[in-house]
């Protein structure tokens, strides 16, 4: 039986001997075996390649993240900075767009080079938010090798642009409690010099504000506004005046003037306060009651029912309509419009106000109480101890004009944590009133001078937008 020493079939019967075997060998027959001697350089190189691809990739993804981040951060400050600029001027959306762009390309410049950056911004919402648009991608040369040249950082159409906006809702993150006053005096009946009159502009600026402000979802955190229209006078709901008139008070008066007695009779209407608390947010009690005022056809100086004092409410329906039905009055009392502006925001008040209007405490968490001051002129009315409209200080129930106890008032309100914002409407001839506006507001940015209707819904917008925080939608 012949010994096999290798496996070819023609070996079988020629290989007798070890050395025949040996001899078959040499002739090179062992070419047509198998050889595995080079699987592992083959293998090796294979594995080699896909590692390579995959640190290839790797490296170009921590490029791409790199970049994303920063990118991404500089969009995230160049907006927030962007519609910032529109709180102060929201006219000059321009500068705004500028002023983003400006940011955005001073934070990229230590950015690893992109294959393109279109990034630009725009200002959407009417004013309230600015977003993000172009695009932005670099280069991948390992991936590239794969069929993808590059990643995206910013996508034109992308539904998750980045956007700053005003917070609203669900966005926000403080509670804000508002007074709007308003002046409806005569003379507001006048133009504005935009052409139309100040009434006019005054209601859409003062909606506007409220569009802003008051936000429709209030789940998480409430925006709620009070409007307190003046004239001569500061007309109530007929279910506050029991609280806060001296019940003592008669339904007519017997009033002397120049030796002659005349009968004023008690109106729907109320004015400042006396004694102690005449300048305080003190809570209707003994000694501390309104001044109810009386007057010769016991008629109101703020004359329409319609113009009745609207405690805070988070109803944008009836905040609207309301702005939309103010009418004139006659003079102008802004003391007394003050102290009531700062009645509706004070917790001393909520044993008065309606469940829904009471204000929250001073100083409570995550919520802003905020005053907004307009009028177009001089405070020119004040009361005499008679519940009497007069014009003289010295004849009147504090012995100080109503200009002097508005300021007084304005300093307890800052001094209570609210802050206060002031529109003149086309002061500039008339320094008293300017002074007066000027030194209510909490600081000199918060003072607006505006020369006509253009401006007051300038400022307005400008307070709305500077109430309202600031986020990041996206």
């Amino acid at each position: 039986m012949p010994i096999l020493r290798w496996g070819h079939p023609a070996t079988v019967s020629k290989c007798a001997r070890d050395d025949d075997c040996d001899r078959y060998r040499g002739a090179g027959l062992e070419r047509f075996l198998p050889n595995t001697s080079g699987d592992v350089a083959v293998l090796f190189g294979l594995m080699s390649a896909a590692a390579l691809m995959s640190i290839g990739a790797a490296v170009d993804f921590a490029r791409f993240l790199n970049a994303r981040d920063q990118t991404m951060a500089a969009i995230d400050s160049a907006i927030l900075a962007g519609v910032r600029s529109l709180q102060t001027d929201v006219s000059d959306e321009a500068g705004a767009v500028a002023l983003a762009q400006q940011y955005y390309d001073q934070a990229v410049q230590g950015r690893l080079p992109l294959r393109n950056d279109s990034v630009r911004f725009v200002v959407v919402d009417n004013g309230t938010a600015m977003v993000a648009a172009g695009e932005a991608e670099i280069a991948t040369p390992f991936m590239g090798l794969a069929g993808v040249p590059d990643l995206p950082l910013l996508k034109q159409a992308a539904d998750d642009a980045p956007k700053a906006i005003v917070a609203s809702g669900s966005n926000a993150d403080t509670n804000i409690e508002l007074a709007i006053m308003l002046d409806t005096s005569n003379t507001m009946g006048q133009a504005s010099g935009s052409g139309s009159t100040k009434i006019a502009d005054l209601k859409t600026a003062a909606a506007d504000l409220v569009n802003i402000v008051v936000w429709d979802n209030q789940t998480n955190f409430t925006s709620r506004a009070a409007l307190v229209p003046f004239s001569g006078d500061v007309r109530i709901p007929g279910v506050w005046q029991s609280k806060v008139r001296d019940p003592a008070g008669l339904a007519s008066q017997k009033v002397i003037i120049n030796l002659a007695k005349y009968t004023y009779w008690k109106t729907a209407c109320f004015g400042e306060r006396s004694g102690a608390n005449r300048y305080s947010d003190a809570v209707p009690s003994a000694g501390n009651y309104v001044l109810n005022v009386y007057s010769a056809d016991g008629k109101c100086k703020q004359a329409a029912l319609e113009d009745e004092i609207l405690p805070m409410t988070s109803d944008k329906a009836l905040l609207l309509d309301k702005i939309s039905k103010l009418s004139l009055g006659v003079g102008s009392a802004g003391h007394a419009g003050t102290v009531w502006a700062y009645y509706m925001l004070s917790p001393e008040w909520a044993p008065i106000l309606p469940p829904g209007s009471m204000p929250a405490a001073y100083g409570a968490p995550k919520t802003r109480k905020v005053a907004v001051l307009m009028s177009d002129g001089d405070y020119n009315f004040t009361h005499d101890s008679n519940g009497v409209a007069t014009n003289e200080t010295g004849g009147n129930v504090n012995g100080a004009s109503s200009a002097e106890q508005a300021i007084a008032i304005c300093n307890n309100m800052k001094h209570s944590g609210i802050q206060v914002y002031t529109v003149g409407f086309g002061l500039r001839a008339n320094p008293t009133a300017f002074n007066t506006l000027q030194a209510c507001a909490s600081d000199a940015s918060k003072f607006y001078d505006a020369a006509d209707g253009a401006k007051v819904k300038s400022a307005f917008r400008d307070i709305a937008l500077r109430v309202s925080a600031l986020r990041l939608a996206n």
